[in-house]
């Protein structure tokens, strides 16, 4: 599992609190303290990135629009906004957690290597989530070790929740980044795509489930 962490927080209270803390649960850390710094950093560097919201140079949301385009990192967002409106757009903007000030740095320490370990397995180019097993360059995709016939767009969508299993996936980000927006990018065909992947799916099929507000997610597969 790799410990490198960017933190992107502009109070220096906190963000020495947070470093000191990530620091001592042995992550190897990059603090930057201005947004539109955090717009240039390649994101694929880093294990999860940390992200304050209310920040100088750019906005927290700009800036996890950016990061999200470029690389499934997990993200987990810090604001002192409680609204569950902020909360929503920046899940629907591809946030993995959201964590409201103030709270315990040894919680944070615990999120972070929550969603460190919830990452799909990854071996070579097999990309596998509990009974869900993904041949990403052969395109070819397994439930239970029987192989299921998908469409292009069927195994892009599974494609992307594997990615991203346990988080949230904004219908907006699946439209715009699997979804051909010449003949099949509206959220209604979204819908009906995902609807027929679930019925392909079988036994696998309640894994993908329904973020209302946001869009879908994989489950994380039960623990025996």
């Amino acid at each position: 599992m790799s410990k490198k962490i960017l933190l992107v927080e502009d109070d220096e209270s906190l963000g020495r609190q947070v470093a000191e803390r990530l620091e001592r649960a042995g992550f190897e850390l990059t603090w930057i303290k201005d947004g539109g710094e955090a717009m240039e950093v390649a994101p694929e560097s880093f294990a999860l990135l940390v992200l304050d919201l209310m920040l100088p140079g750019a906005h927290g949301l700009d800036v996890l629009k950016k990061l999200r385009g470029q690389s499934d990192v997990p993200v987990l967002v810090l604001s002192a906004r409680n609204d569950t409106n902020d909360k929503v757009r920046a899940l629907g903007l591809g946030a993995d957690d959201y964590v409201t000030k103030p709270f315990w740095p040894d919680e944070l320490v615990a999120r972070i290597e929550a969603r460190l370990r919830r990452p799909s397995l990854q071996r070579g180019e097999i990309l596998e989530s509990g009974d869900i097993a993904l041949d990403v360059n052969g395109r070819r995709a397994r439930v239970a070790g029987e192989e299921v016939d998908l469409t292009r767009v069927e195994f892009d969508l599974l494609l992307a929740l594997t990615r991203r299993a346990g988080a949230a996936v904004s219908r907006g980000w699946l439209v715009d980044h699997v979804l051909d927006p010449d003949r099949e990018g509206t959220e209604r065909t979204l819908d009906v795509h995902i609807s027929r992947l679930r019925r392909k799916l079988g036994t696998a099929a309640g894994r993908v489930a329904t973020v209302w507000g946001v869009g879908y997610r994989l489950q994380e597969p039960e623990q025996p």
